[in-house]
């Protein structure tokens, strides 16, 4: 997808004050209205209002920084919370276990309350608007823990596309990765994350889903990032994956030495950040290790691992999240 557009050329406010971090389009439209936004002290009236940039632009009367360069950060997202920020049932939300002292950060398309595992999360409303776009083609990977009888030949069927009750869901590269009895794990890559897109593909194949965990989007990876825990993209890694999806070549699949570079940037410094505290009275469970079938769980509070840090293989250890499985059969 092309960026030709010049920064010279006139775009709405409303834009240009959610790229420079100021609030989400919807809450800069509500600004607009609640009158706390001005130009050269004269009250907005229209979220359409056009300009070339926020020089004289004033939120609640003070002056709009210039929009800073994108960030983007990966948040391993528990079980149990929102992806949202607000409830109005009073339910947790991803900004509650967010760690503090973090840029204004908006999520990069939704996990269900019940899926775990990554979610981007980045300071600039147009980088999320082109990661979630399905024409910019960047993959998504999840690894589903399911119930029931399905065979590897019904998964290859997917790669052709699926309608269930008058949604059409488009190609996914589905992988049957190990089965214990009617037991197993599903890997599935898809580029166009519709609503419950996954649970409801393998919903329809009669698969029981008990746990769902997104391990990849793009290039960045959940790899060994705890549960509840912040680290954020080198911006060297950020250009560069802008500059693939400005180039189209986001949806080729990484393969061989491919897929050796596009494992997750490692941060930089103390980079990667504790979850928020929960609220008094409420104990955490520790989790198991995202798609670690059978591992032990462990506790999120731990001394946070390096992304993409190698560890010795050991036969009677679960693949990692994004790993064939060891001595099964592989894709065909």
């Amino acid at each position: 997808m092309s960026n030709s557009r010049s920064p010279k050329e006139p775009q709405r406010i409303a834009k240009l004050l959610a790229r420079a971090g100021v609030a989400s389009r919807r809450d800069i439209e509500r600004m607009i209205e609640e009158r706390r936004i001005a130009i050269n002290g004269v009250a907005v009236e229209k979220p359409a209002t056009l300009l070339t940039s926020l020089h004289g632009v004033t939120v609640d009367g003070q002056p709009v920084q210039a929009p800073a360069p994108a960030r983007l950060f990966r948040f391993h997202k528990p079980t149990g919370v929102l992806t949202a920020a607000r409830d109005p049932k009073g339910r947790a939300t991803i900004y509650d276990r967010l760690p503090k002292g973090l840029p204004r950060l908006m999520p990069v398309g939704r996990l269900d309350m019940n899926t775990e595992g990554l979610l981007l999360l980045t300071t600039d409303g147009e980088l999320k608007r082109q990661l979630e776009l399905p024409s910019t083609g960047v993959e998504r990977t999840y690894r589903a823990r399911v119930f029931g009888d399905v065979s590897q030949e019904q998964l290859e069927e997917l790669i052709h596309g699926v309608e269930i009750e008058g949604i059409r869901y488009g190609a996914i590269d589905a992988n049957l990765e190990r089965r214990t009895g009617r037991n197993g794990w599903v890997e599935m890559k898809l580029t166009e994350g519709k609503n419950r897109e996954v649970r409801r593909v393998l919903e329809y194949l009669g698969l029981q889903v008990s746990r769902l965990i997104r391990t990849s989007y793009g290039p960045f990876h959940l790899d060994d990032l705890p549960v509840g825990m912040v680290d954020e993209i080198r911006q060297h890694d950020l250009v560069a994956f802008k500059k693939s999806m400005s180039e189209g070549k986001t949806s080729a699949p990484a393969t061989g030495e491919r897929a050796a570079r596009s494992r997750p940037p490692r941060p930089t410094g103390p980079s990667v950040l504790r979850p928020a505290r929960s609220p008094a009275g409420e104990r955490r469970a520790p989790k198991a290790d995202p798609g670690r079938p059978g591992s032990r769980p462990r506790s999120s509070e731990g001394p946070p691992a390096k992304p993409g840090s190698a560890r010795p293989a050991h036969p009677d250890r679960p693949n990692r999240p994004g790993a064939p499985p060891r001595g099964g059969r592989g894709r065909k």
